[in-house]
């Protein structure tokens, strides 16, 4: 039994200096599984007492068990060790960061210049308590043009070039305000919203056109709204989007069938004084159709209009971004093209 005693001396010696030569987390994972895994040194010759006669089981049996608890307790002491030193050098990493450090052939990436300019015509208008609203862009007939005053034999549907598609009454919506009638059948008056999205036009593509393009529309609908509420929130907006205080606008009569009265806003050039190419050497720039809700589009969507009256007002968000940017071609906005996103 003496061989039985050397075994576990030998086996202890050589555990330990496994565990010593371990400095590092995978380093000692390594000795658990050479010594105490399933099939490890040390789990195997514990396993062999069970051929050992009664007798002998009662004069090993104890040595045989604190092997195992021995040879465990070192690792537990050994793996703590290790954990703290390997915190200790995540700690010092992180504290010699650089964060200006300079990062060689790192790619680098940039919003696209409509988002930049939702992102900030949201912002202006949710500082002044708007809502900003979404909705379909497959819609019906009744959204899109029925609810607006549009009747099915209206000389204002053949203003605007629709995609219609395989389905009864469904249509890729022309305008963004089918947005304004989902709004006011879910949610009683005072609303102010803004639905920024794309809408859908069957027209030929070319340096100012393009088959799919980007609105944005505002709805107020409260008590006593009037012509100046509307007017005045067109400048505030404007000079706040092109960051010019003393940015005028103009306002010239205008026919769309869902406000009455209507109206076409310019804006005074943010560019000049003078005259420049972008305003044709005018000093104005036609910008959106506004006026005040229609009362058979209150009508439509069960707001009284005795009661409440509102205004609404739209934007080519697509153009606002050609004319804050300078972009001179409207194709050039989804043409993916690295050299063009990098100037954003």
């Amino acid at each position: 039994m003496n061989l039985i005693e050397t075994k576990i001396q030998n086996l202890l010696t050589e555990f330990h200096q496994q565990l010593t030569s371990a400095t590092t987390l995978e380093a000692l994972e390594h000795v658990r599984v050479q010594f105490l895994g399933r099939n490890g040194q040390i789990s195997e010759f514990v396993k062999d007492i069970k051929n050992f006669s009664p007798e002998d089981k009662k004069l090993w049996g104890g040595k045989f068990n604190q092997l195992k608890q021995e040879s465990e307790q070192a690792f537990q002491d050994r793996l703590i060790i290790l954990q703290q030193a390997h915190l200790q050098q995540l700690e010092l990493a992180q504290k010699s960061f650089d964060v200006t450090s300079y990062v060689p052939n790192q790619a680098r990436g940039s919003l696209h210049p409509c988002t930049l300019i939702v992102q900030k015509v949201e912002n202006v208008f949710i500082s002044m308590g708007y809502q900003i609203a979404d909705g379909p862009e497959l819609e019906t007939d009744f959204y899109n043009f029925e609810a607006l005053n549009i009747a099915p034999n209206h000389p204002a549907r053949d203003m605007q070039d629709t995609f219609w598609v395989n389905l009864p009454g469904q249509l890729m919506r022309t305008q963004t305000s089918n947005v304004q009638i989902h709004t006011l059948q879910n949610q009683e008056p005072p609303v102010a919203i803004l639905a920024p999205g794309r809408v859908y036009r069957s027209e030929a593509t070319d340096a100012s056109h393009d088959f799919v393009f980007k609105q944005f529309e505002g709805l107020l609908v409260g008590k006593d709204i009037s012509m100046a509420n509307l007017l005045a929130t067109m400048q505030a907006c404007l000079q706040a989007i092109f960051e010019k205080e003393r940015l005028n606008i103009r306002v010239r009569p205008g026919f769309f069938p869902f406000v009455e009265p209507g109206v076409e806003i310019d804006m005074q050039c943010p560019f000049c004084e003078q005259g420049c190419s972008v305003c044709k050497r005018s000093c104005w720039i036609e910008l959106c159709g506004a006026g005040l809700v229609h009362p058979n589009v209150l009508k439509a969507v069960g707001v009284d209009s005795q009661i409440y009256s509102g205004f609404a007002f739209g934007f080519g968000l697509t153009r606002l971004v050609m004319l804050y940017y300078g972009i001179s071609d409207i194709r050039l906005l989804h043409s993916s093209k690295i050299s063009f996103l990098e100037q954003f």
